[in-house]
């Protein structure tokens, strides 16, 4: 159960560290878009869809190959193989990153001229070309904390990363902003060059005494070369998968204004609509899962653990737990968002507009976070080259179906696409983990019962949002709303048996509500039923003969 209590405690540190990030990200985002216009983050988001490509290369794998390696080194108590994993991982980031700094910085021009048509680009392409070395390592010295379960120690780095480009860029942005879209671009990728930087830096310095201080080797270095192969089969799997599908999104990222344009829009007003989905509706969208990624990213070490050690039962345990509770969750952001979108929209950008595609997009929340949470546990389990695979058949079938649809029916035909896609690649992930695990979920209170919840929930949360106008301002009534919602969406969930006593008692125990006994009669209600029956005493009399 300590362990249990150990990755709660985490994860509830990285959640708090990702609200805040998140937050600040969001609201940071806001004046960006109020500064800048929509425009302008339509034409940044086309440049970081190139530089996605890039950070591909440059990482190549290398978090999740940290993670799994030094998790598994330690969980065979072999401090030895643990630090050596890491030092062969550095050394991969070093030839990735400068690789694909290289041809980022020579070919930014011809991407920017002929692939992108946007010769505004080029210069802030070069610019972040400098960036992938800092990023690459800083990915590996993630994937280190995560492994040994340090967690807090990424969050250090994250918070003065976020501050540090806030800070540049709001000082960037007094010069530059007058000069143009193309120099407002410049001044957002020169921001986000300087905070990898301090990022690099600081993850280094932790990194650095973390090892000295509790990897000390008491048995000799293991063979490289089979450390090296280890890393490989892990790192490069996934890496060419997401070259692959990387290489695809951007692809899909580059076709989407292209194709807006022939749906009847001009080139200005492409680059808003594409700039209002990706850089001003998603991000609200997707905030929520601050939250759930951190439990998934936590989810990788203690399944590989698990699966190294052929404790089936605790995998099963882990992975229909997270599958529960990760619904639960995102049918309670769907509700919400979508209840919520106008009042969002206006709040954060001042748009009606973009409340519309988060009204759009919100029924599709379980469907894209399940994904997400399925993704981490099927990288824990080893299987990161199936889930690859499916990312590939999504990308691929995203591209499709922007040039299908989008000449056809403009921005619907991209919300369209975006749900088909999603909902594809849910199904087969899950399909997977079920498969893998061996879980066998009950369909009624796992989904049958949390959606009648959500739905009973919303329906009276909205209509007494209606009814009553809360004295507050506009912020104090969206926040007390929400808050009336889930306190009658948690209510649903226990009447209706979605989340019963055991499911409650558990939580009570891996929180430390409760102290943990050895008695776990009470984690089980059943119990008695399965003791075996003791041997009745005979009678005197018959005992005699």
């Amino acid at each position: 159960m300590k362990g249990i209590r150990r990755f709660f405690a985490n994860a509830a540190l990285l959640t708090l560290s990702a609200l805040i990030m998140r937050s600040i990200s969001v609201s940071f985002g806001a004046y960006v878009s109020k500064t800048a216009g929509a425009e302008a983050m339509g034409l940044f988001t086309l440049i970081m869809s190139v530089f996605g490509f890039a950070l591909t290369l440059a990482t190549s794998g290398v978090n999740l190959a940290v993670t799994r390696m030094v998790s598994e080194a330690l969980g065979q108590n072999d401090e030895a193989l643990a630090k050596k994993s890491m030092q062969k991982c550095l050394f991969y980031c070093l030839f990735f990153s400068f690789l694909s700094g290289i041809l980022l910085f020579t070919l930014a021009r011809p991407i920017g001229f002929i692939i992108l048509k946007e010769p505004r680009t080029v210069l802030s392409l070069k610019i972040l070309a400098v960036s992938l070395p800092f990023i690459s390592f800083t990915s590996a010295f993630t994937g280190y904390f995560s492994a040994v379960r340090r967690v807090y120690k990424n969050t250090v780095y994250q918070i003065s990363e976020q501050f540090i480009k806030i800070y540049f860029t709001v000082k960037l942005f007094e010069i530059f902003i007058g000069k143009g879209i193309e120099y407002a671009c410049i001044a957002l990728v020169v921001a986000d060059v300087i905070s990898e930087f301090s990022a690099f830096i600081i993850s280094g310095v932790m990194y650095h005494f973390d090892r000295k201080k509790h990897i000390k080797p008491k048995t000799l270095m293991p063979d490289g070369n089979n450390i090296s192969k280890k890393l490989l089969s892990i790192a490069l799997p996934v890496a060419l998968s997401t070259y692959i599908r990387s290489g695809l999104l951007t692809v899909e990222h580059i076709l989407i204004p292209r194709n807006l344009i022939k749906s009847g829009y001009s080139n200005s007003e492409a680059l808003s609509l594409y700039g209002l989905v990706h850089s001003m509706a998603m991000p609200i969208i997707l905030f929520p899962t601050a939250i759930l990624s951190s439990f998934a990213g936590l989810l990788i070490p203690e399944l590989a653990e698990a699966s190294v050690k052929n404790k089936k039962a605790l995998v099963e345990s882990i992975a229909t737990r997270a599958f529960k509770y990760s619904f639960i969750f995102s049918l309670a952001i769907s509700g919400l968002l979508i209840c919520f979108s106008d009042e969002l929209g206006r709040m954060i950008y001042n748009s009606s507009e973009v409340g519309e595609y988060i009204r759009l997009i919100a029924p599709l929340v379980p469907v894209m976070y399940l994904d997400s949470v399925t993704d981490a546990m099927l990288k824990g389990l080893g299987e990161q080259v199936y889930s690859m695979n499916v990312n590939i058949i999504d990308a691929s079938l995203s591209i499709i179906l922007v040039m299908t649809l989008l000449p056809r029916f403009g921005i619907m035909g991209y919300i369209s696409t975006i749900y088909i896609t999603e909902s594809i690649n849910a199904f087969l992930s899950v399909s997977k983990l079920v498969k893998i695990t061996e879980m066998r979920p009950d369909l009624h209170r796992l989904v049958f019962l949390p959606m009648i919840s959500q739905i009973a929930s919303v329906s009276i949360g909205k209509l007494m949002h209606n009814l009553i106008d809360l004295p507050f301002s506009p912020l104090l009534n969206l926040i007390s709303s929400a808050a009336f919602i889930i306190c009658v969406y948690v209510f649903f969930i226990r009447f209706t048996g979605a989340v019963n006593r055991r499911d409650v008692v558990w939580l009570k125990y891996a929180i430390g509500i409760k102290q943990f006994s050895e008695d776990r009669s009470s984690l089980r209600p059943d119990a008695r039923k399965r003791v075996a029956p003791q041997p009745r005493e005979l009678p005197r009399n018959i005992r005699k003969c």
